[in-house]
């Protein structure tokens, strides 16, 4: 009873499908970074250009989903036979999805919702 050990795919006692609590560290460390910098960046004013304001921020944050792949989930090409990768195309899909959606909703609501108000004619109401 004693001499079974179940190991769930682990040789020689070391795991593979887990970091280290350095590499947690290690992960932790970026993603603080990766958000700081962003941060403030925005809160110094941002760049001249709004534009390179925003690439820099959707830039930092996929390299912080990257890192949260990484070094939290454990994602990588070598386990489980490619599963891994193809739930992560899977999930970037979905984001993709979600996020233009998201976009093009709020963009639609902006512009029906919003029309123009005629100022003139509310001027004649306060008075």
């Amino acid at each position: 009873m004693g001499a079974h050990h179940d190991t769930h795919g682990q040789s020689g006692g070391q795991d593979h499908g887990h970091g280290s609590h350095a590499s947690y560290i290690k992960g932790f460390i970026l993603s603080v970074l990766l958000t700081a910098i962003p941060f403030a960046v925005v809160m110094t004013g941002g760049f001249e250009s709004r534009l390179a304001t925003i690439a820099l921020i959707v830039g930092f944050a996929v390299v912080q989903i990257i890192v949260h792949m990484i070094y939290f989930l454990h994602m990588t090409t070598r386990h489980e036979e490619g599963w891994t990768m193809m739930s992560t195309i899977f999930t970037l899909i979905v984001v993709v999805i979600m996020l233009a959606g998201s976009i093009w909703v709020m963009y639609h609501m902006n512009t029906n919702m919003m029309p123009q108000m005629n100022h003139e004619a509310l001027q004649g109401f306060g008075s």
